[in-house]
């Protein structure tokens, strides 16, 4: 059994700002690389393939060639796992916490 988790390179792939930039633009609707690379001009061609290599082994851009253009879409069914998984869980025990912070800082009702 491997030490990768599946999440991993989600984790990966959100991890470079960059990558994140990308993801927001596909948020829109997809992109031709092309018109990627030119929403990038201080990076070159190919590393802004790189990138999305990154993101489509991570599962979050899915490519489809469409005559000599190659279409970026998002998918972002790997966020709402990660969501899911960890940020969910968490959010309900850290708003619990300020609840009850929130209680003792207000104190027994006053007469």
């Amino acid at each position: 059994m491997s030490s990768e988790s599946t999440d991993d390179p989600v984790f990966k792939a959100l991890a470079h700002h960059r990558r994140r930039e990308i993801l927001d633009l596909l948020k829109d609707g997809p992109r031709t690389t092309g018109t990627l690379c030119e929403m990038f001009p201080d990076m070159d061609r190919c590393t802004v393939m790189q990138h999305l290599k990154v993101l489509e082994e991570a599962d979050l851009v899915i490519a489809r060639k469409e005559g000599r253009e190659r279409w970026n879409h998002l998918n972002s069914l790997p966020i709402k796992q990660i969501y899911d998984r960890w940020i969910s869980a968490y959010a309900g025990h850290a708003l619990s916490i300020l609840d009850r912070l929130r209680s003792d800082l207000e104190g027994p009702p006053q007469q």
